[in-house]
């Protein structure tokens, strides 16, 4: 499989797309852009969340489990199958959808690893809306960085993290960010933990849950291939 990867790319990839649920199968297996930059897949259609969630229920697999959240630093565990965690998705997309959020916009991700994480990662391809996370807990200078490169439209938090033997607000960093930032961000969605509870800004910021318990479910976007699905920046090593 190696040499015939090498040898035959368009052809051996051409083979694995052919494992995939596309909505448009791409008629472009291997091709470059208009800056000499090589591309996969062109003009073929499809959607990250539909093929981790929708295909996975379709295809019988809606009871089994598709996430295990287990945190030994606040003692706490919970599984989803597949069919639990469309449910999440969807609805939580459709949150999005209703504060504007539509293909192509931005959307930074500045959570601790919860199984809401997860959902909003998923909850954003649904939609087509590009994410970002930025690691929880990331200083305010650095998060603004990220917001003014990807000029978000929404930012996702939590009301804190926790650590061994500290709990670390998340709001007092994101509004610093928020406040340095040259791109401002009107919305913020924030979901409020038992560990710490965060005072949101009228007008900004959105309450998590009151936000889903008022959304109807919405549906997959269809993107093109190529289309980008995150932004994820390095630690500096690059600048």
């Amino acid at each position: 499989m190696y040499k015939e990867n090498l040898q035959q790319s368009a052809d051996f990839w051409k083979e694995q797309a052919q494992e995939i649920d596309w909505f448009t199968f791409p008629p472009t297996i291997l091709s470059k852009d208009e800056e000499g930059l090589y591309r996969w897949y062109k003009g073929g259609k499809m959607n990250i969340s539909y093929l981790a969630l929708d295909y996975q229920v379709a295809n019988g697999r809606g009871d089994q489990l598709a996430l295990i959240y287990d945190s030994p630093v606040t003692d706490t565990k919970s599984k989803y199958t597949y069919s639990e965690l469309l449910a999440e998705v969807a609805t939580f997309a459709g949150a999005l959808k209703g504060l504007g959020i539509e293909k192509g916009n931005r959307v930074v991700i500045y959570m601790p690893m919860i199984p809401e994480a997860a959902v909003a990662m998923l909850a954003c391809a649904r939609l087509g809306a590009v994410h970002s996370v930025v690691f929880g807990g990331f200083a305010a200078h650095e998060l603004a960085i990220r917001i003014d490169d990807a000029q978000p439209n929404a930012i996702l938090t939590a009301s804190g993290g926790k650590e061994i033997n500290r709990i670390i607000p998340y709001m007092p960093i994101v509004n610093a960010a928020i406040e340095e930032a040259q791109h401002k961000v009107d919305t913020c969605v924030v979901f409020q933990r038992e560990i710490v509870q965060a005072e949101l800004m009228a007008g900004r910021d959105r309450d998590w849950v009151s936000l889903v318990q008022s959304a109807s479910p919405a549906s997959y976007v269809e993107v093109d291939a190529n289309d980008p699905l995150y932004i994820l920046y390095t630690s500096g090593t690059t600048g």
